[in-house]
């Protein structure tokens, strides 16, 4: 035993934003290593680490304590610790409440705000320990739970801070507890601490001066230090505290909402009519046996396990969008369940799949279900109000996201910091790419003339490795939304978002999962916006609604032009690496597009699943099973999984493990490569295959491949809701094209392809694109009645840049009640402003009233504002300018629209081009295997799989097509920077094809984008 026991109450990790200098894990873990009796970790007006901390501690075995600190506005600083769940409660109201007195990042709470806190244990460091009144405040308030907070931080004036603080503990008869008002886990990370305050403050660290601390005492400090510098009966004071504070985290129980239930019904009950009812709307001629006995199984379970709220919370949220025409859908582990099925949640018919109810909900894990629910993304925001309506701002918020610094921004904050200038930052920040990942390339750093051993670099290197992964602030979740039956702030401080409307809780996704706490995820996917104003579209030029579910199914058509992978534009089979495997697969039904959507995933290719299984489906390897029970879990995908639902199976069938235990080390494979822990597993696994007589081998290789879906691999649930919305797509794509691409270009941004390139494809579909006219065009883009009664395709307004949305909508409504006679007519009805029509000339939108680009720029710059005593200006004589010629036109369309409907670019080069010996996209397409050639194209995509082995592949552009370029490691570094900043780029390489997969493998890279002069030409770029 130590000589003396010490809690340390007054401790600070990096969520304390630019203050905290270490992760809560490592202050649990130092904390234990020192023998401290306790530890509380009480960030600056924020609950948001705590629970890394308490994971840690749990680990550990070290008692946590739950506390905070404030600073009032009258300048005195308090701890409070939390003793019990009401005492939690209190806390994490009052950080509610001081958060959202204040704009995002900040908060604001004075002496007066305090109440009693019920249970809440504080330390008071006071700005004057002898101010009778202020004390005296404190004292008759928190009578019995308030020390005095002494720090021994062996600076200048401390001992007559101490004395005072002696005198005013004398004066109240209040005792006195030592603290260290920790910062950092080790004395070594005051670098470190000295970092975050200087960017804190925003300053460098030479003119930071007292905002810096003297020492480097802020540290957990072994017990012998402790008893050297404070009074022992001080040392003891913390832990009497840590004896009176038994809350613990895991007692936090989360309640689900339940108004949904009508007076004199159960949940259950409810729950029942509701799946019911479903079940007749899903098939009227009566369910199949063995979905009824799937939907009994699971309404079982869900009673069992209490969750009934939690499905009639995700149904009504489902109900809202459907009743405000919001195309929704269910999607993840919930399409396994046949009940989200009946309820409309998911569209996926579970007769259709072998679902595994499982591994949504599970007996043996009693954790709470997570439902996925995408919307259409531009429209959103209306569920997410109706929840913030329905439940209020203390029932309902979004779920955190950790925003830490990465690479860049590290090496930036680190750099303005040590004083190094803006343009040094920028040429070392090109060092690192986007696929890099936390690697700071020092021979990329000398290649650019710099010494990496240079001490102020060294310096900078050093520490900015240490602030990457470091938390800077907390954003929103993409949709995590956590309701409560009662007072949400009651298990989770809630804090104000930067978007306005929106609020969050201090806790990420992991954090409710590791205290077990719901989440429902309001999610936006852009697919499901284009979906449905191409169905609008559809509809409404028809003269009659046109559904998804009028779209047929297994239509050969629609495989056909999958097979061929013209599916530019297409959800989730539109990438270059989905487009390589759909010749070699040809999906010919809706299941083969699920191991589609599934099989282009790091998981399968990691596990060393893609090969194997094109081999047996092409009858170039024979499909073997080792037993019957094995054959019932894979005979579907030819003895490969593909399937994280296959994984568990295999697990269950093969090695015995109940459904619980495979689910659990599905989450342990997870979980590998951050914090290990699967050789238990493994060993179980291992065993159990070896008692039912299976080889060491096949094990072995199951192992693996449950291995590789730690590197994300889809439930086939998942995969199927996806091919759908992939099925209807292509569907669209295939027999209503105008329509499809216009529903595209009105959902954007979204998918791997710019307007430009949508368009370009369009137009090889044979649609008729019209350019942006404002006598013709609305915002959105539209179709029109062409010849044959084909639709034709306007371009919107939306695509003008610089014009805003008021003035567009001022136009539209101008053009309603009357035509255009001219430009000034245009400019005095729709009152549009000199910024707005100098757009739409420059896109060429007036040529209806003004003539060509040129002409129309002319007359827009002799626009006059109407006065009181000239309404209308009189016109002037009118001056004929020059036609742009062909180039110049091109020029202006990219600058003005991103596009041009006139020539691609590379059209206009194309004699410069061929004297350089460079083939199109097309005569590559019809080029030999291993054929040497030259070419060039627009960079429109790169892409940089983690599961690629460092491959880059780029997608070039020009008039006739595609080129789809490998760029090796080797050669990817040595042309680093060309393939990183090229716009036109020429490549020589050698043609890599397979069938009807053709790939460029390039050997030399070069920028020839002076080519292209200041032209507008953007790339989409993806991990």
């Amino acid at each position: 035993m130590p000589a003396v026991e010490y809690a340390e109450l007054h401790c600070l990790s990096n969520f304390t934003f630019l203050r905290g200098a270490s992760h809560p894990e490592e202050l649990v873990a130092q904390a234990a290593e020192l023998g401290y009796r306790a530890l509380a970790v009480t960030d600056e007006c924020s609950l948001a680490g705590v629970v890394r901390a308490h994971e840690e501690a749990k680990a550990q075995k070290l008692p946590l304590i739950i506390g905070s600190e404030f600073y009032l506005e009258e300048g005195d600083r308090l701890v409070l610790l939390a003793t019990d769940r009401q005492a939690y409660a209190g806390l994490s109201a009052l950080i509610t409440r001081a958060r959202r007195a204040a704009e995002k990042g900040q908060y604001r709470l004075a002496r007066d705000d305090l109440d009693e806190l019920p249970g809440c244990l504080v330390l008071l460091r006071p700005n004057d320990p002898q101010d009778t009144h202020q004390m005296g405040h404190y004292v008759e308030r928190f009578a019995g739970r308030l020390w005095l907070e002494a720090n021994r931080l062996l600076i200048g004036d401390e001992q007559r801070q101490l004395q005072a603080l002696r005198a005013g503990a004398d004066s109240f008869e209040l005792p006195i507890v030592a603290a260290g008002d920790v910062h950092m886990h080790r004395r070594e990370r005051q670098s470190l601490q000295d970092l975050v305050t200087a960017i804190h403050h925003r300053t460098t660290l030479s003119q930071a001066g007292w905002a810096l601390y003297p020492n480097a005492e802020r540290h957990l400090r072994p017990l012998a230090t402790l008893a050297r510098i404070y009074p022992r009966e001080w040392l003891q004071q913390s832990c009497v505290i840590a004896g009176r504070c038994h809350f613990n985290l895991n007692e936090l129980r989360y309640e689900y909402p339940d108004e949904l239930v009508p007076p004199g019904l159960t949940p259950a009950a409810h729950l029942r009519a509701l799946t019911e009812a479903g079940m007749r709307v899903r098939w009227p001629d009566g369910a199949p046996p063995k979905v009824r006995q799937q939907i009994e199984h699971e309404l079982q379970l869900i009673g069992e396990l209490h969750y009934e709220p939690y499905f009639l919370t995700v149904h009504d949220i489902v109900r809202f969008a459907r009743e405000r025409q919001i195309l929704c859908q269910g999607r993840g582990s919930a399409a396994n369940s046949a009940v989200c099925y009946a309820l409309g949640i998911t569209e996926v018919d579970p007769s259709r799949l072998s679902t595994l109810f499982e591994r949504f909900i599970s007996r043996e894990r009693n954790e709470p279900p997570d439902i996925d629910v995408d919307f259409e993304h531009q429209r959103r925001e209306e569920v997410i109000q109706y929840l913030y309506e329905k439940y209020g701002r203390h029932r309902a918020a979004l779920a955190a996201t950790v925003i830490t610094y990465r690479t860049r921004s590290a090496l930036r904050e680190t750099g303005k910091a040590l004083g190094f200038d803006t343009d040094t930052l920028d040429r070392l920040a090109t060092t690192h790419s986007w696929w890099d990942g936390r690697r700071l390339n020092r021979e990329r750093i000398r290649d650019l003339g710099f010494d990496p051993m240079q001490p102020a670099l060294r310096r900078l290197l050093a520490l900015t490795g240490q602030l990457i992964g470091f938390p800077r602030h907390l954003s929103q979740h993409v949709g995590g939304f956590v309701i409560a039956r009662e007072r949400l702030d009651w298990l989770v401080p809630i804090e104000n978002a930067a978007m306005p409307e929106r609020t969050v809780i201090q806790w990420d996704k992991d954090d409710l999962q590791a205290l077990g706490l719901l989440k429902i995820d309001v999610l936006a996917l852009g697919m499901l916006s284009a979906i449905r104003r191409s169905l609008a579209l559809i509809g409404n030029y028809r003269g009659q609604p046109f559904r998804m579910q009028d779209i047929p199914s297994e239509d050969p058509a629609t495989y056909a032009l999958i097979g061929r992978a013209d599916t530019v534009g297409v959800f989730q089979i539109e990438s270059r690496a989905q487009m390589t495997m759909l010749p070699r697969l040809r999906p010919a039904c809706f299941y083969d597009l699920v191991i589609e959507v599934a099989i282009v995933r790091p998981g399968p290719i990691q596990g060393n699943m893609v090969h194997p299984y094109l081999r047996r489906r092409q009858g170039l390897e024979p499909v073997e099973y080792p037993s019957q029970e094995v054959r019932g879990v894979l005979e579907r995908t030819l003895g490969v999984p593909l399937f994280q639902e296959q994984a568990i199976e295999l697990a269950m069938v093969a090695a015995g493990f109940s459904a619980g235990e495979a689910d659990a080390l599905r989450r342990a494979m997870a979980a590998w490569r951050r914090r290990g822990g699967i050789e238990g597993f493994q060993r179980k696994l291992f065993d159990g295959m070896h008692q039912r007589g299976y080889s060491e081998e096949f094990a072995e290789r199951i192992f693996n491949q449950i291995k590789g879906f730690s590197e994300y691999g889809f439930p086939e649930s998942h995969a199927a809701s996806f091919a759908l919305l992939a099925y209807v797509s292509a569907w669209l794509k295939c027999h209503e094209p105008a329509a499809f691409f216009c529903g595209l270009l009105n959902s954007q941004p979204m998918g791997f392809y710019a307007p430009a390139q949508l368009i370009q494809d369009a137009r090889r579909h044979r649609v008729q694109v019209r350019p942006v006219d404002v006598c013709h065009s609305h915002w959105d883009c539209s179709l029109e009645r062409g010849r044959n009664t084909r639709p034709e395709l306007r371009l919107g307004l939306r695509l003008v840049n610089e014009l805003s949305g008021t003035g567009a909508a001022r136009l539209v409504a101008a053009r309603r009640a009357k035509q255009f006679d001219d430009i000034g007519d245009l400019s005095r009805r729709a009152r549009l402003n000199e910024r707005d029509l100098q757009a739409l000339a420059a896109a060429d939108a007036l040529v209806s009233l003004g003539g060509h680009r040129y002409q129309a720029q002319w007359q827009v710059l002799g626009v006059e504002t109407p006065t009181p005593l000239f309404e209308v200006p009189a016109a002037e004589q009118g001056v004929v300018l020059p036609e742009p010629s062909l180039g110049e036109a091109v020029y202006a369309d990219y600058e003005a629209l991103g596009l041009s409907l006139r020539r691609h670019p590379l059209q206009l080069l194309r004699t410069r081009l061929r004297r350089a010996g460079v083939r199109t996209a097309a005569e590559i397409q019809a080029t030999h295997d291993r054929t040497w050639l030259r070419a060039a194209g627009l960079v429109i995509g790169r892409q940089r799989p983690h599961s690629a082995s460092g491959v880059l592949f780029a997608t070039l552009e020009d008039e006739s097509g595609q080129i789809n370029l490998v760029i090796w490691p080797k050669t990817l570094e040595r042309f680093r920077q060309v393939v990183l900043n090229a716009r036109l780029l020429m490549v020589n390489g050698q043609v890599q094809r397979e069938g009807q997969v053709v790939h460029l493998v390039a050997h030399r890279l070069e920028d020839y984008s002076d080519w292209l002069g200041g032209l507008n030409v953007s790339s989409r770029d993806f991990r």
